[in-house]
């Protein structure tokens, strides 16, 4: 028995909040379980300065965790004077990830940042991260659509991520902090909503794990993104 006790195919409770952030085109605060995240899409009328003259877009993000997002206290890694190579792995994904499904010529010269900022940690941080994040940048181009900024959407399809594990030998979804930092092997799988792979992260904390195991983590991520595609659908209307 898992310690949630949820069963090995389910998901913590999700949930999507849309337009938290009053002066950001488009905002999420999503959750799962006891992991809480706002994005907050921001919208730059020129790209980044290495595009310019391409006549394409560009969509990134940056990611933080609060100082008490955590049980004890962390410094802010603007007082450090430098970003965490976690920090770092975790932003450059989430981009990549957002980017799949985004039509960069059809943006035009602009670029899309999405802040993922942890409010709340117990596990998943990046795949809620994303998960929300496209909630964000979906209701960020809306409002440049309803502006005639763009003519139509350049959103292609949806993206979500979900977390994977062997836990006490068993394939486990969406681990939860209790179960992430005892499990032999953590994964998390990036997925469209047409059930493309965007990325797949890996790693075995004791003993390696099968390609069985694998198979069986990627067969739980699968229907774990397929609710959370469909929650996204049910959140936007």
């Amino acid at each position: 028995m898992r310690p949630s006790k949820r069963a090995a195919d389910e998901m913590r409770k999700v949930s999507f909040e849309r337009g938290v952030a009053r002066y950001a085109e488009g905002s999420c605060l999503v959750r799962f379980g006891d992991t809480q995240v706002l994005c907050a899409a921001s919208l730059e009328d020129k790209p980044p300065p290495w595009l310019r003259g391409q006549g394409r877009g560009w969509v990134t993000a940056e990611y933080a965790m609060l100082p008490r997002a955590t049980l004890t206290r962390s410094r802010r890694e603007s007082s450090t004077g430098r970003v965490s190579g976690r920090t770092q792995e975790i932003q450059r994904l989430i981009g990549r990830s957002l980017r799949a499904v985004v039509d960069l010529p059809k943006l035009g010269e602009r670029q899309i940042t999405i802040d993922c900022d942890v409010l709340q940690a117990d596990g998943g941080t990046r795949t809620a991260s994303i998960t929300g994040a496209w909630i964000a940048l979906r209701d960020c181009v809306q409002w440049m659509v309803q502006r005639s900024i763009l003519k139509d959407s350049v959103i292609k399809d949806h993206v979500a991520a979900v977390s994977c594990g062997i836990v006490a030998g068993e394939a486990a979804l969406d681990l939860d902090y209790a179960e992430d930092s005892n499990a032999e092997t953590d994964a998390n799988f990036v997925m469209t909503g047409r059930g493309g792979l965007v990325e797949v992260q890996g790693s075995a904390e004791g003993a390696p794990f099968s390609e069985a195991e694998l198979l069986k983590m990627l067969a739980l991520a699968r229907g774990g993104i397929d609710t959370l595609v469909a929650m996204q659908k049910a959140a936007i209307g």
